[in-house]
């Protein structure tokens, strides 16, 4: 990470962290195409216009919410910006929605969905003069960039919390849909909450939605029915923390941001993206016209992924042992993903000594042994 967006990063943590102290809104339904943010450097020469492409509404306190923070530190960031977002944007018609922000002058997209992939890709050829950066994406072009972070170390740490906290041997993960993001987050929790209890069952529950508070909180119950004692998933809501708040005994971690808020006795932590200083860097390069294609994935080290404070059900020693795994994956001195791993069915498709690697991970399509869920073929 160059030293400027370190420095960046812990602005935006602290901005962050004041948003997220005062943001106990329920989620809004988010009017589809609806523009949010305005930049105050209209009449002081012509601005520089970012246009964001979300997939929920920013008051989801998820996903679309730590992108929406993430816009807000850019324009306190980088003199001359104007940014245009557009939320709650279907991934089907992210064609029209596309073109509306390049109508309005946006000069930069950041497409923040994993299925506006294509129509991403369509644009960018049409548009050849804007930079596009996808969220999540897989393909590239001259004119297009893809970024995310490595969010299976993280998971991997919830993993081994959770194999700590259960007392079913049963763990309970809403996802979303069957791709590769989530399968790889799926695997890593499992198999950490495995190296410490080799006993854990991960239930996996597919919602086809990344954003659907009702149809989250439905699939947390029939988990916890199911004898889950703790709960995690993608999904962009605090929907499935809320559910497992409602019952005693029940402990939850979240995807995205830090929701201990809304069920703190049941709250261990959280995968946090941190995109602020990512965008403000970005942005700066186009500015200057150093910006170059490229297929970032930020590791803990860089901080722009990491885990929440701790919940106050989370005892010490736990909380110890989590903090030498936190600094062993920062220094890469601690590397659990190695073989030998086996699927469901109990084939070894890691072998012994074999550590996973990059491509695999992005590209991961079966489940670990001890998950129990059903892949569509």
């Amino acid at each position: 990470m160059p030293r400027s967006l370190a420095a960046l990063l812990a602005a935006f943590l602290l901005a962050l962290g004041l948003a997220a102290c005062g943001g106990d809104d329920e989620p809004s339904s988010g009017d589809e195409g609806a523009a949010t943010g305005e930049s105050d450097s209209e009449g002081s020469g012509e601005a520089f216009k970012v246009g964001f492409l979300y997939i929920g509404p920013p008051g989801d306190h998820g996903w679309t919410f730590q992108h929406d923070e993430a816009r807000k530190f850019l324009e306190e960031n980088v003199d001359g910006v104007e940014t245009i977002a557009l939320d709650s944007v279907p991934e089907a018609n992210s064609g029209p929605a596309i073109d509306q922000l390049v109508a309005q002058g946006a000069q930069m997209i950041f497409a923040t969905s994993f299925g506006y992939g294509d129509t991403v890709i369509q644009k960018a050829g049409q548009y050849s003069d804007v930079v596009f950066e996808h969220a999540t994406g897989l393909e590239r072009a001259n004119n297009v960039s893809t970024y995310f972070v490595n969010h299976w170390q993280p998971a991997y740490l919830l993993g081994v919390m959770a194999g700590h906290m259960t007392e079913s041997n049963r763990l309970g993960y809403v996802a979303s849909f069957p791709i590769p993001e989530i399968i790889r987050d799926v695997n890593a929790y499992a198999l950490g909450a495995q190296s410490v209890n080799p006993d854990a069952k991960v239930e996996v529950v597919f919602i086809n939605t990344w954003f659907d508070p009702p149809t989250e909180k439905q699939a947390a119950r029939g988990l916890i029915d199911a004898g889950a004692d703790v709960l995690f998933g993608i999904t962009d809501s605090p929907s499935v923390l809320e559910e497992a708040a409602e019952h005693e005994g029940v402990y939850a971690s979240t995807w995205n941001s830090d929701m201990g808020r809304f069920g703190p006795d049941a709250f261990l932590s959280a995968i946090v993206l941190n995109w602020g200083p990512y965008y403000v860097d970005r942005v700066q390069q186009a500015i200057d016209g150093t910006w170059e294609s490229q297929d970032y994935w930020g590791p803990m080290a860089e901080d722009v992924v990491s885990l929440a404070p701790y919940g106050e059900s989370v005892p010490e020693d736990l909380r110890a042992e989590i903090d030498e795994m936190v600094a062993g994956f920062e220094d890469e001195s601690f590397q659990p993903f190695v073989g030998p791993i086996s699927d469901q069915a109990g084939d070894v498709r890691i072998p012994d000594g074999e550590e996973v690697s990059f491509e695999q991970f992005v590209t991961w399509d079966w489940f670990v042994q001890g998950v129990e869920g059903t892949l569509p073929r």
